[in-house]
């Protein structure tokens, strides 16, 4: 008997042990998320397609020609488009680059400051405030536009430069972020040692503080850079200057005459191609720094 229940229980010659018992039903259910998330980038990049290839597409060719089916204007579609107001479509991306970059900038200063003090100093009124920050982050732009105008235009600021600049340079969830990231990669252990040795607040912020910080304040740049820079809300109501507009005004303004003269549909749709360029250039050198900056950080903890 126990001869025969030693060869029941080795395994055939040729085969694993265990081979074939497991149900195969987790790896088909696996196909569930993949097949949904391709579904979602074909979703998400088929409009950008549809951009690339109509801007290769003549006037002509944009209403007679299959929609995907690249067309032979592209040449001429851009030196329209760098001749139309002598060049006011660079002037435009160039405004963009300026509340952009340096409303990104200020932001991520300010988002920094305000995160750092939020998570390390222990002060009355502190969760109230971070509270009124969270009803910030959920508060729609359409209701502070109107808001905002008015505090400007008592200020005699409106159709300049700052009333596109200085209400983008406080933005709650960045200030959300930067505490988040601040309290889950400063020790407290490191700033009571900075104060041990005798240095000063500001200076643990920037020399102790900033460098841990700076993985979680290169993605609160990112996104406000890439609010800022999509922002059509904002620019509209304040400012009436043409020259002063952002690259999704002056995109607007063209669209709005190309009702008129439909051959400035090529150029909104050219220059709406161009101006993915900068965010998609943006992304790649900033996640390459942030992946850097991550693998650093982990060699030297």
């Amino acid at each position: 008997m126990s001869t025969v229940a030693l060869n029941k229980a080795e395994p055939v010659a040729g085969t694993v042990p265990g081979a074939g018992r497991g149900p195969s039903r987790p790896r088909r259910i696996a196909l569930v998320p993949t097949l949904t998330l391709l579904l979602g980038a074909l979703y998400c990049l088929l409009p950008v397609a549809w951009v690339v290839v109509a801007s290769t597409k003549s006037g002509n060719e944009l209403f007679s020609t299959f929609t995907f089916w690249p067309g032979t204007g592209l040449s001429e579609n851009l030196a329209d488009l760098n001749a139309y107001r002598d060049g006011v479509y660079w002037k435009w991306m160039g405004n963009s680059a300026l509340y952009a970059g340096l409303g990104a900038l200020l932001s991520t200063c300010v988002s920094a400051v305000s995160g750092y003090a939020l998570a390390v100093y222990r002060f009355r009124g502190r969760e109230t405030l971070f509270n009124v920050l969270l009803a910030g982050v959920l508060m729609p732009p359409v209701i502070l536009a109107v808001p905002q105008y008015l505090l400007l235009a008592q200020a005699d600021l409106t159709d300049s430069y700052l009333s596109v600049l200085l209400p983008q340079i406080l933005s709650p969830y960045g200030v959300y972020l930067a505490r988040i990231y601040a309290a889950a990669s400063v020790p407290s252990d490191v700033v009571e040692a900075g104060r041990m040795d005798g240095a000063g607040e500001w200076r643990i912020f920037t020399r102790v503080a900033l460098p841990m910080m700076l993985p979680g304040l290169v993605t609160v740049f990112l996104f406000q850079f890439v609010a800022i820079w999509n922002n059509f809300l904002l620019p509209y109501i304040m400012l009436s200057d043409d020259e002063k507009f952002p690259i999704t005004l002056g995109l607007h303004t063209l669209l709005e005459q190309g009702a008129n003269t439909p051959a400035l549909y090529t150029l909104v749709i050219t220059g709406a191609f161009l101006a993915v360029f900068p965010l998609v250039a943006l992304f790649l050198v900033i996640q390459r720094f942030w992946s850097l900056d991550l693998l650093s950080g982990a060699v030297k903890s």
